[in-house]
């Protein structure tokens, strides 16, 4: 079965189902009621969009709500959208309007899909099967979408544990834009984890952590380490601890923000545009050891230069962002203009907790008390606690290695 839709810009400007010999309609329990009559008369709003889809045997039926969403929108009947992501929604939310008409339902093991419609609006509800779900609304007018969608979406989430969670935002370079998408992390607080650090790292971030908006000064926090010593654990508290005044978000593709300057201006001006809330903004860089190392204006091109005109450069001027960055590299290895005087907010070194503070760590822990000889990272603390690799394969041997002259 082939169906097609047409715009008013088609010269067909046809609707036609191959094997039905009358006109469109939508099942509403027993009743079928023509969906022409389901739809409020269209206001001229300026050249019609040209428009047409075909659909065949390889689409789903969520594909064909997707695709029945759009009609009115394309059609210019309802050019105005509005959408919300919940990330934690009541299993029995109908996340539609009381009053309003089911037109297309969709279940399956995993998630659901429905489109409903009312007058001079239709709305599209995704729900998943971790809880979260999309509801995006089109209607004749903003004003009426906005109300739509707040009608929908009223008591649909389920309260957040605001005690040990905190919303971060995760960007990332879709098929064709910056996408971002929110999360609920589970943040633990900086007096819980303040033992798994040394006593130079605890005292710096005592201080980092207590900072205010208005104390800020340069705009970046720079983590250097080894790995398994606690840097990305450490951020996610510091995102807890600034969360009243500060939006921390992770970009997931480092090399591809830089690289991409249409992707560097939206993530510089935020999700929302400009901070219009007064918030500041965190972006968080994890293991960008090639994008800041001495040798990265050679290796990199312009991605550092970028980086930089976005903390005090022309591109961050009005901007209410900073960056953390975490790296494996030695603050001696690092490029000398990331490090230079008044660009850093912090510089803090992560390392390994020292023989002393490691036995310490374990009877904290109700291990009994072993002697690291060379100290232990956070990572090796715990691996040791855990008893190791709990599924292994692989048999150790020893390498001969001969005897050199």
């Amino acid at each position: 079965m082939c169906q097609r839709f047409s715009g008013p810009g088609d010269p067909a400007h046809s609707r036609e189902v191959v094997g039905h010999s009358g006109p469109a309609t939508t099942i509403i329990g027993a009743v079928s009621t023509p969906i022409d009559q389901l739809r409020e008369p269209s206001r001229e709003t300026g050249e019609p969009f040209p428009w047409s889809a075909a659909i065949d045997s390889t689409y789903s039926t969520r594909d064909a709500i997707d695709a029945l969403a759009l009609a009115p929108f394309l059609r210019g009947e309802q050019p105005f959208a509005r959408q919300a992501h919940l990330d934690r929604v009541h299993p029995d939310a109908p996340l539609r309007p009381e009053g309003s008409t089911i037109l297309r339902s969709v279940f399956d093991d995993d998630s659901s899909a429905m489109l409903a419609a009312g007058a001079g609006w239709s709305l599209r509800a995704v729900r998943w099967a971790g809880g979260s779900a999309t509801v995006e609304v089109t209607a004749a007018s903003d004003e009426l979408a906005v109300e739509v969608l707040a009608r929908a979406t009223e008591g649909a989430a389920q309260a957040r544990d605001t005690s040990s969670t905190v919303e971060m935002g995760f960007w990332h370079m879709d098929v064709r834009r910056p996408a971002r998408r929110r999360r609920q992390i589970v943040a633990p607080a900086w007096p819980e984890i303040r033992g798994n650090y040394t006593a130079p790292a605890s005292a710096a971030f005592d201080r980092l952590m207590s900072l205010g908006s208005d104390d800020i000064r340069g705009r970046l926090v720079l983590l250097h380490g080894e790995p398994g010593t606690g840097k990305t654990t450490a951020l996610r508290a510091l995102a807890r601890a600034w969360a009243p005044w500060c939006q921390v978000d992770c970009v997931v593709d480092p090399e591809e923000l830089f690289s991409n300057p249409g992707y560097l201006m939206e993530v510089a001006a935020g999700a929302d545009g400009d901070d219009e809330d007064g918030r500041w903004r965190l972006l968080v860089l994890e293991d960008c050891d090639e994008l800041i190392r001495g040798e990265a204006k050679e290796a990199a091109g312009q991605k550092l230069s970028r980086l930089l005109n976005l903390t005090d450069g022309m591109l961050g001027s009005g901007r209410k962002v900073l960056f953390a960055i975490t790296t494996n590299e030695d603050l001696s290895r690092l490029h000398p203009a990331v490090v230079r005087p008044g660009r850093c907010l912090a510089q803090l070194e992560v390392g390994r907790l020292s023989p002393e503070e490691a036995t310490r760590w374990l009877v904290r822990q109700d291990h009994a008390a072993t002697h690291f000889p060379d100290g232990a990272t956070l990572a090796e603390l715990v691996a040791h606690r855990d008893g190791g690799i709990q599924i292994r394969s692989t048999v150790e041997r020893t390498t001969e290695v001969g005897m050199y002259l």
